[in-house]
């Protein structure tokens, strides 16, 4: 039977927000400016009317899921105690850390910890570039990519797998309501919810494929020596979605999965590169000190409180509505990979392992960073304000003694993990907007997928070219915005099952 007879179009689902996308790209390219200006205002009254909001669902969600995992609700099996996972734990690792951060460690990994090095807020009273604001600096990359931002893509996913695989609901976000509304869930509001957060996952994967091309387009320049402008833009980002169709028309195993491991062992070569080439022992000096800072601050930094307002909206709040806007489609992906292990695992495998990563990470690339900038006396910030932050990575690297070889390296690692970051939500994206998804047909006709890819690239092309970076993280918040309130919706619904001491009413076994 033809996949298209399988899974016919869920024309509302499917056609609205790719509607309303369309008209939004038509204004931006008519009316460049006031539109940019609109954008701009919508974002600054989201951040300051539900900044508190963003912030306290994420310290929120740590403690649910802290609470679930010690519990006895975390031997929970998903799918029930016969069921077969889709993945080994390695795989499974590899897919969900590639999934989730894409491009955003590669980007901001080395450019941000260098804005609060030189620029740290006020209210702290540090000196730019001091120890201290490099502690502060390095600290603060841990707070933005370690556990809160996971513990929001683990909750939904948690929900999801477990009212999909454990209550046989259907593979639609919807479906995680049902715990809290019952059949009340389905209907126009569900199909309402899966319109929103499909266009607020628009919204996020445009945000950072865009910062993806801007990324890889300075790092194409750098190694080439020359200025590509838009047309090497246009370049970069028909390459992309090619990649990622490619990819997904191959599968979860040969394509998503096979991408993943090896761009997480590409991950691994990089943090080696730069521990063995950068000033190891400051580095490491500089992470303990910042992991002491993490722990001490953990809840006033997470909620702003003790730091500037207009600071906090701009960086913090910033990072929780991108990864907010990214959570409800990508919980869709997640959960469905879950199967055949405990909710106590998938906390492990989603949560725990990635923030380990993360800092790891940031450790070596931030820390590298921080500690040359300190030591030229800000010359890696002086490329930012000449360049912008697209090639500050390259020139970390050429310090570090990378040479061609480490930026064809870094190229190649960004172009991957994008192509299987948004591999994978392309695929839930097209997944969402069909009928008939099932554990045992999980994948919407490539027809679908090749649209949701295309119009991905398209915005963030013309976000690029419209609004540059600015309009990239705007675009990040406004997407995180609706999502926020379906991802409470999710914790409520998990929360729910805690308390019940069980996921479902009639187990599903599938493999």
């Amino acid at each position: 039977m033809p996949a298209s007879t399988r899974h016919p179009i869920n024309r509302a689902v499917f056609f609205v927000p790719l509607a309303t996308l369309s008209a939004a790209l038509v204004l931006s390219l008519w009316q460049g400016t006031r539109f940019v200006a609109a954008e701009a205002a919508a974002n600054d009254w989201i951040l300051e009317h539900f900044g508190p909001l963003f912030a306290g669902a994420g310290l929120a969600f740590l403690a649910l899921l802290a609470l679930a995992a010690l519990s006895p609700f975390g031997q929970t099996i998903i799918g029930g105690a016969g069921a077969k996972p889709l993945l080994g734990r390695w795989r499974w690792f590899a897919v969900m850390l590639c999934t989730t951060i894409a491009t955003g460690i590669l980007f901001w990994g080395a450019a941000e910890p260098l804005f609060h090095l030189n620029a740290p807020p006020s209210m702290l009273g540090m000196e730019p570039g001091s120890d201290a604001a490099a502690t502060f600096a390095m600290s603060t990359m841990f707070l933005h990519w370690t556990l809160t931002p996971y513990a929001i893509y683990t909750v939904a996913a948690l929900a999801f797998a477990l009212v999909y695989y454990n209550r046989g609901e259907p593979f639609s976000l919807s479906s995680l309501f049902v715990p809290l509304l019952g059949n009340r869930a389905h209907g126009p509001v569900g199909t309402g919810i899966d319109i929103v957060c499909l266009y607020a996952l628009v919204a996020g994967m445009a945000a950072s494929m865009g910062a993806g091309i801007l990324a890889l387009a300075g790092g194409v320049e750098n190694l080439g020596h020359f200025s590509g402008g838009m047309p090497l833009k246009w370049g970069i980002a028909a390459l992309i979605v090619a990649s990622f169709l490619i990819s997904a028309a191959m599968g979860l195993q040969k394509g998503i999965a096979g991408l993943s491991v090896l761009n997480t062992w590409l991950f691994f070569a990089i943090i080696a590169f730069a521990l063995v080439a950068g000033p190891t022992a400051k580095m490491f000096g500089l992470s303990l000190r910042a992991t002491g800072e993490y722990f001490t601050t953990f809840i006033p930094r997470n909620l702003g409180l003790d730091v500037d307002g207009a600071w906090s909206r701009q960086w913090t709040i910033f990072y929780w509505g991108n990864w907010f806007a990214w959570a409800p489609v990508t919980a869709l992906f997640l959960g469905r990979l879950a199967i055949g292990y405990s909710v106590r695992e998938f906390i492990l495998m989603n949560l725990v392992l990635p923030s380990l990563f993360g800092a790891l990470w940031m450790t070596a690339i931030a820390g590298s960073a921080i500690v040359i900038d300190q030591q030229s006396g800000a010359s890696l910030y002086s490329v930012i304000a000449a360049k912008g932050p697209d090639s500050v990575l390259f020139r970390l690297f050429d310090a570090l003694g990378g040479g061609p070889a480490a930026t064809g390296l870094i190229l190649f690692t960004i172009f991957l993990s994008y192509v299987a970051g948004a591999d994978a939500n392309v695929s839930a994206m097209s997944a969402l907007s069909t009928r008939g998804i099932t554990p045992d047909a999980p994948e919407a006709p490539m027809g679908v997928q090749s649209v949701w890819g295309i119009a991905v690239g398209l915005v963030a092309i013309v976000l690029v070219a419209g609004s540059g970076l600015d309009g990239i993280r705007m675009m990040s918040v406004l997407g995180g915005f609706p999502a926020l309130f379906v991802i409470i919706g999710a914790a409520l619904s998990l929360t729910v099952m805690l308390v019940r001491g069980r996921p479902a009413v009639a187990p599903v076994v599938s493999g």
